[in-house]
């Protein structure tokens, strides 16, 4: 009878073990789907679903649900109540995503207290990471991508610059980023304009940039039209030309690039990640991409995804699949692992992507336009959080 019993018990050990083994890991992705920034739902969910067909569905073991929320766009109030419903209704055991920083920052409070670790892909102003001990960022901000490319303008010369940025918090941040190191190394900048989020003609802002007799201009645009905007507009209104040189981060993206033709030609960026990076990872992650949809586009807000995978991958791992928010940040804080981009780890202290950031320039390969990057600045922390 004993033995029976035993038995039955070692049975239901063995069953119960298969069963955590074999249980199902719920992330939830929120970012928009539909709307003006539909696109960058798109990026997220090729790299999200091309990362998880790379192991075969599996992750550490588990089978993955990935519960993708559309947000349409800056939408906090929305954001948070997507992701309320994702963690108590639907009790996903990681979030990922959001594209804008407003959003991000309205569901610290929920992530905190409900102790989910939560990756951005992609919101890039510096101190959302210190709104809750549950953040971890695998993009990048732009205190990270500006502090190296003000150093950069002031060693090829540059004494006179302007910034010229979209007025909401990751334009400030790389606003304040530029002049403060600019001014560090006795640089001066001579004006700092901010351009309203909904502006479409940028004749005027490009009309006082000239007017400045500046050397360059440090840019900081969202992305998609307001980039070809502006670089259609610092062309026709003479800046290239008089030599006002073309200095920003995100806005040759790859996304729009092959939309800006020849205008694009030479334009000058300082950025954590190029399609032209060259790196078997890379190569993989384009190869993973492509095998994914034939539409997929390489770029920052796809890595981005790609390695908020590979963190929630490790996390799994270092839990073994169990629910421990705590347990699964302690794990990321330790990471460090060869991206697409380069080597990158996460800053125990910050909770923020340590990465190489490169100086890229537009050039023409096999008919396509492409950022090349032409000097390596080394691994670079989060200014932001360390000013």
């Amino acid at each position: 009878m004993r033995k029976l019993i035993g038995g039955a018990i070692a049975a239901a050990a063995v069953a119960c073990a298969a069963q955590a083994q074999a249980a199902t890991i719920k992330v939830g992705v929120i970012g928009p789907f539909s709307g003006p920034f539909a696109h960058y739902g798109k990026l997220y969910k090729d790299s999200v679903e091309a990362y998880l067909a790379s192991h075969a569905g599996k992750l550490a073991g588990h089978e993955v649900q990935v519960l993708y929320r559309d947000n349409g766009g800056p939408n906090p109030s929305g954001t948070k109540a997507l992701a309320q419903e994702l963690v108590v209704k639907d009790k996903v055991d990681y979030l990922g995503g959001f594209v804008f920083t407003p959003n991000a920052m309205a569901v610290a409070p929920l992530i905190k207290q409900s102790k989910t670790p939560t990756v951005i892909f992609n919101a890039a102003t510096s101190d959302i990471t210190e709104k809750s001990p549950y953040f971890i960022r695998t993009s990048y901000t732009l205190w990270q991508v500006t502090v190296p490319a003000a150093r950069w303008a002031y060693k090829q010369g540059k004494r006179k610059m302007v910034t010229a940025v979209t007025d909401y918090a990751p334009g400030v941040d790389a606003e304040t980023a530029f002049k403060t190191e600019f001014a560090r190394l006795g640089g001066t900048v001579v004006e700092s304009i901010r351009m309203p989020i909904s502006t479409t003609d940028f004749a005027p802002f490009v009309q006082r940039i000239k007017a400045r007799g500046a050397q360059g201009v440090y840019v900081f645009l969202p992305g998609g039209p307001p980039n070809l905007g502006f670089v259609k507009a610092y062309n026709e209104n003479g800046l290239r030309a008089a030599g006002i040189d073309f200095l920003g981060s995100a806005e040759t993206d790859e996304f729009d690039l092959q939309k800006f033709g020849d205008a694009a030609l030479g334009l000058t960026t300082a950025f954590h990640y190029s399609a032209a990076h060259d790196s078997d990872a890379n190569r993989k992650f384009i190869e993973a991409l492509r095998g994914q949809s034939k539409d997929a586009i390489a770029n920052y807000a796809s890595v981005g995804a790609w390695d908020g995978m590979a963190v929630i991958h490790r996390m799994i791992e270092a839990t073994g699949g169990k629910r421990d928010g705590a347990a699964a940040i302690e794990a990321a804080r330790k990471l460090s692992w060869e991206s697409p981009r380069g080597p990158v780890s996460i800053d125990p202290a910050t909770r923020h992507v340590t990465q190489n950031v490169y100086l890229r320039k537009v050039e023409r390969s096999g008919g396509q336009l492409v950022n090349r990057e032409i000097e390596n600045f080394g691994p670079q922390p989060d200014f932001g959080l360390r000013k």
